[in-house]
C-alpha cells in the first residue's frame, strides 16, 4: 500500500508560478512510477505529467509542455510539479498518482495509488 499526500496549491495570478509536492509513505518509492493529473469542474481527470521510477523519463500533455516540469527526489520520497506561466485554464484540482510498475503511463486507469488532491487556481 502507498499512501499519497498532496501540497502547495493555492490561488495564483496567471503568469505566476506554483510547485506542487506528494509526498509518499508505504511501500518502495523507488518501485513506483508517479504521475500528476488534474480534475476541473464538470470535466473529466486529464493527464498532465508522468516520470519513471529512476526519474530518466518523463512526459508531458501537450497543454502544459515547456511551462511545467515533474521531478522527484526518490531519498525523500517525493515527487514535485513545478508550474510557470500558469493560466486560467490550469485551474483544477491536482492529484498525484502511483503506479507500481517499471512503465509510467498518462492513463488514469493504469494508477493503483491516488493522492486527496490539493486545489489550483489561476486568476485572470
Amino acid at each position: 500500500q502507498v499512501q499519497l499526500v498532496e501540497s502547495g496549491g493555492g490561488l495564483v495570478q496567471a503568469g505566476g508560478s506554483l510547485r506542487l509536492s506528494c509526498a509518499a509513505s508505504g511501500r518502495s518509492f523507488t518501485n513506483t512510477a508517479m504521475g500528476w493529473f488534474r480534475q476541473a469542474p464538470g470535466k473529466d481527470r486529464e493527464f498532465v505529467a508522468t516520470i519513471s521510477r529512476s526519474g530518466g523519463y518523463t512526459d508531458y500533455a501537450d497543454s502544459v509542455k515547456g511551462r511545467f516540469t515533474i521531478s522527484r527526489d526518490n531519498a525523500k520520497n517525493t515527487v514535485y510539479l513545478q508550474m510557470n506561466s500558469l493560466k486560467p485554464e490550469d485551474t483544477a484540482v491536482y492529484y498525484c498518482a502511483g503506479r507500481i510498475s517499471l512503465v509510467s503511463s498518462s492513463r488514469p486507469r493504469d494508477y493503483d495509488y491516488w493522492g486527496q488532491g490539493t486545489q489550483v487556481t489561476v486568476s485572470s
